[in-house]
């Protein structure tokens, strides 16, 4: 598997605090992954060091390049969505489409319209009379007609009601993803990208405390519903996180074999959102 993004012993600090902390991973091609952490845990920060917007301590390279000595070459192949989208506001939207095919050599127009004839974005719009909704399909519209091997999305979908984020992941799996392009996102709505995931790096405080593929979590965590003397027998295998549903404790473990754990309750593979909680509650106690 050829690794697009190579980060080792990376960090980023700003006066006195660590943005970043020492972190390593790879991210393949052809892969989906989530950059999953709450305010402030650096990923943002570790997001502009992929996209060459700030430099960094250690080694990243993506595609092969510096992000941040060789960004003009890296960004012919790089796209990138924020939580605001970026759009001048007085602009048409058959305006922006001009612009970014006079300036993106990969940029295709004809699938662009086409995208936007699935929407109400009107080419004779402004972009300061569309909603919130419609500037981002404008955007994943702009995004998914120009050929790029990566994607980044940080909070894409964030202020937007449900149907249209469904709409947009929707649309990013059929009109962008085709199994050699690579997406990282970031989002605090973790259970609507659950199922899109490939892979999943948590950050907390700079660092990451857990980088994996989405089908080994099964093989490593579980959680166990239990209550009574069978919740205090359970607990002796040291969960790494615990807490309490209607009366019931719900205990997380890692690399404890689900067999022995059927014997004091219900078994389940916890869902991303909790096993956040278990791994960032855990490491701080």
């Amino acid at each position: 598997m050829i690794n697009l993004v190579t980060a080792r012993n990376v960090s980023k600090s700003f006066g006195s605090a660590k943005a970043v902390d020492d972190v390593s991973f790879d991210i393949a091609a052809g892969r989906i992954t989530g950059l999953i952490g709450p305010n402030g845990a650096g990923k943002t920060t570790l997001l502009k060091a992929v996209l060459g917007l700030t430099d960094c301590q250690g080694e990243l390279s993506v595609m092969g390049l510096d992000p941040f000595r060789q960004r003009k070459e890296l960004m012919r192949n790089i796209c990138f969505i924020a939580d605001v989208a970026v759009l001048p506001r007085w602009i048409k939207v058959s305006q922006l489409l001009d612009y970014v095919e006079a300036v993106h050599p990969h940029f295709s127009r004809t699938t662009a319209e086409q995208l936007l004839a699935k929407t109400k974005v009107a080419s004779t719009a402004k972009v300061r009379q569309l909603s919130k909704g419609m500037v981002t399909q404008l955007h994943l519209s702009i995004i998914t007609a120009i050929d790029a091997k990566l994607l980044v999305l940080d909070e894409p979908t964030l202020g937007l009601d449900i149907i249209f984020r469904k709409e947009f992941y929707g649309n990013l799996l059929n009109d962008y993803f085709d199994g050699e392009r690579t997406i990282i996102i970031t989002t605090h709505q973790v259970e609507e990208i659950e199922n899109l995931l490939t892979d999943v790096m948590f950050i907390n405080e700079g660092r990451l405390s857990l980088n994996m593929e989405m089908e080994a979590i099964s093989g490593r965590y579980a959680e166990v519903l239990t209550a009574g003397e069978a919740a205090e027998n359970a607990r002796k295998l040291g969960p790494i996180y615990e807490r309490e549903v209607f009366g019931k404790k719900v205990m997380t473990f890692e690399d404890i074999d689900r067999d022995q754990l059927k014997a004091f309750g219900e078994v389940r593979t916890p869902d991303i959102a909790d096993l956040f909680v278990a791994k960032v509650r855990g490491l701080s106690k």
